[in-house]
């Protein structure tokens, strides 16, 4: 797994998946926002870190029974305890809620060993208590049964479908308030500056819509003296 740089971590706590989202769109890349998922709590810190993949089929009952548990390689068990730490753990449950894709025991485990997050297209058991945790948690919707009666899980750190994004092993994961979106790895420091400049801009044209400006010439910077404006608040500010 390619290493995140703690300076494109930093940028990317700092932005958001909406400008992320448009800055991906320049690059021709329209599907990579998770779908259908959110917070399980609200205020929760902004998720950042590589993706470390769970993959989960439809269950097979004859294969799928609580001895699996047993199994120290069993692949959910195992994905737990594999997924390094500032990574965030993203689960393809098929985007089906009806069985939980994991629990707040796992979930608290993650949490201990410093995972950055954890992401579901399915839902999660014990909701209430992973929102109390403070790890950054998104899926579907609760789901209080468990993920042995309809999901099996099959293999980790393969590339995964989550909510219709396609997620490969190591590209970067941003959460927010509006959603989860997937970066290519290969792109993550070229977006990070790139949406760190863009939010300096953004924050500026937002005061300045506040003071009762017009859009028309500033947002987009159309006018040349929206740019000599920004730069004199840029220098103002400190931005």
């Amino acid at each position: 797994m390619t290493k995140l740089s703690e300076a494109t971590r930093n940028k990317l706590k700092s932005v958001s998946t909406a400008t992320v989202a448009t800055a991906l769109f320049k690059r021709g890349l329209r599907i990579q926002m998770i779908q259908d998922v959110h917070p399980v709590g609200a205020g929760q810190p902004t998720m950042v870190g590589e993706a470390f993949t769970l993959r989960y089929m439809p269950a097979r009952e004859d294969l799928n029974t609580m001895d699996v548990f047993r199994d120290r390689s069993h692949p959910q068990r195992k994905a737990v305890e594999d997924c390094p730490p500032g990574a965030v753990l993203v689960m393809d449950s098929r985007k089906d809620a009806r069985a939980a894709s994991a629990g707040a025991i796992l979930v608290t485990r993650l949490m201990k060993r410093g995972v950055a997050g954890v992401v579901t297209d399915g839902g999660f058991r014990d909701s209430a208590e992973i929102a109390k945790l403070g790890i950054p948690a998104y899926h579907h919707r609760p789901s209080a049964p468990t993920n042995l009666t309809l999901h099996q899980a099959i293999e980790i750190n393969v590339p995964i479908g989550c909510g219709d994004a396609p997620v490969f092993p190591g590209d970067v994961i941003l959460g927010d308030a509006d959603g989860v979106i997937v970066i290519p790895a290969h792109l993550a420091d070229e977006i990070a500056n790139e949406t760190f400049e863009m939010t300096a801009f953004e924050d500026f044209v937002t005061e300045e819509v506040g003071k009762g400006r017009g859009i028309f010439g500033l947002y987009p910077a159309t006018d040349p003296q929206t740019l000599t404006d920004f730069a004199e608040w840029r220098k103002k500010n400190g931005r």
